[in-house]
């Protein structure tokens, strides 16, 4: 072979050995990038910790579906708190979210809509508040609420267990109350210093008399409001007593001494003009909110709820409200009231019995919803270990209306409170006491004894 051959034989080997060393390149590099992505590539390897470019376009996981819940109530505080409460469960569960659908459904309609709902197996809500008056309602027959003893039984020791006893029936339980509804004094105090009343010095019922005498005459205006056609200026006033529309075991108890002692006082003060009943007949009415509003009346008891009705509908009376405890009927006697509730509970129509139990639990018995229950409805919690909470001194819209001692109040009476009973036939009690007796005394100036016995025999 020639020099000139044997160049060109050599240059033809290394221009082949190049090219094959490109492709062999080639392929090596495939071949490493996919053993980085294997388990079995080494942690430091670059290629691990930098994405490929397939990988930074793939987007990011799909957030999950939301649950439709849906919820019935008849009142919009409430509506608005369960509202609160679902965003919150969000935030912290985007795993499993809810989307929780609110009705407000005026009082009567709903507890009827759902009665019916009930019994015709269709048309329920997942979760609804029953008024505790109505609870007994939905207690007869086959139950057809959801038993919620397992989640329960385990906080009985955290919270207030009456407020859950009276939403219960054979040992089982079937609601969860918002709050204990102690019941306070809420007085005008720019109507108190122009009479030259201090509300501490009230200390009895028959200091209401003696003081509201004062305020008549120094103001023109009524020291105290009674409901005309309710039950709000009746039951709070005779637990005070230790006594009770209906006894232990579901007898009526509407004519019982002390309830007749109680209520003649009352008629008293009306005819003396001491107190005055209220526009709308009752405290929870537009008419008598107005009234209110205006500065025509020193002060009203109403439960630890009552709150909010100020705050969100008696806006004149900021700075003006102060929170006492309740006279007692003679020294050393109760200065609270246990009253109203709403237990939230789960019908057996619901599609997500899990779910909503988990949504219960969160908004009504964890620290967390039981806190949320004062800081966004002024209410007193049920669980008790959050009342003494710093938290609750925390600067919020009720204590920029009534001031930072709210609390102290509840704290100090929170040992006065009797139970209430609730059973079968307390529907129709309540109903008879709303829509009769309590018209009778205060609208009509009857004979409180002569009508508690009426209306007791008729229900008898």
């Amino acid at each position: 072979m020639g020099d000139d051959a044997m160049r060109k034989s050599w240059l033809y080997v290394l221009t082949l050995s190049f090219l094959v060393s490109i492709v062999l390149a080639g392929c090596g590099g495939n071949d490493s990038n996919n053993a980085e992505q294997s388990s079995s590539a080494p942690a430091s390897s670059p290629a691990s910790q930098q994405p490929s470019a397939s990988q930074a376009e793939t987007e990011p996981e799909p957030a999950a579906e939301p649950t439709k819940l849906t919820l019935w109530t008849f009142v919009q505080q409430h509506a608005d708190f369960y509202d609160f409460m679902a965003d919150e469960w969000n935030k912290n569960n985007p795993d499993k979210p809810i989307q929780l659908e609110s009705q407000v459904i005026p009082y009567d309609d709903m507890h009827t809509r759902l009665l019916l709902a009930l019994q015709s197996a269709e048309g329920a809500p997942d979760l609804v508040d029953i008024e505790q008056s109505k609870f007994p309602n939905f207690m007869k027959g086959n139950v057809q609420l959801l038993e919620l003893n397992d989640v329960v039984e385990p906080e009985l020791p955290n919270i207030v267990k009456s407020r859950v006893d009276i939403y219960s029936k054979d040992g089982k339980y079937y609601g969860v109350d918002l709050h204990v509804g102690a019941t306070v004094m809420y007085y005008n105090k720019e109507i108190m210093d122009q009479a030259g009343v201090n509300p501490d010095d009230i200390k009895l019922w028959s200091d209401v008399e003696k003081y509201g005498k004062i305020v008549v005459e120094k103001t023109g205006k009524p020291f105290i409001t009674f409901e005309g056609a309710g039950n709000w200026s009746w039951w709070p006033a005779i637990n005070q007593l230790k006594s009770d529309q209906v006894g232990p075991n579901g007898e009526v108890t509407v004519d019982d001494p002390r309830n007749i002692q109680a209520m003649t006082f009352f008629q008293k003060l009306v005819k003396e003009k001491i107190a005055a009943v209220a526009p709308g007949a009752g405290h929870d009415t537009p008419e008598y909110k107005a009234y209110m509003n205006g500065g025509a009346a020193a002060s009203v008891f109403m439960p630890f709820w009552f709150m909010n009705r100020f705050t969100d509908e008696m806006p004149d009376l900021k700075g003006k409200i102060v929170i006492r405890p309740m006279p007692a009927w003679e020294e050393g006697g109760n200065r609270s009231a246990g009253m109203g509730g709403t237990g939230l509970s789960i019908t057996n129509q619901t599609q997500h019995p899990e779910l909503a139990k988990e949504y219960l639990v969160y908004s009504k018995l964890s620290k967390e919803g039981n806190i949320q229950v004062w800081k966004q409805l002024g209410m007193d919690p049920i669980r008790t270990e959050v009342w003494s909470d710093p938290v609750m001194k925390e600067p919020n819209k009720f204590t920029d209306y009534f001031g930072t001692d709210i609390f102290d109040t509840l704290l100090e009476i929170k040992d006065e409170i009797y139970p209430v009973n609730i059973r079968e036939i307390s529907p129709k009690v309540f109903d008879a006491i709303r829509n009769e007796a309590i018209p009778k005394i205060f609208q009509s100036n009857e004979d409180p004894e002569k009508v508690l016995k009426e209306v007791a025999d008729k229900l008898r």
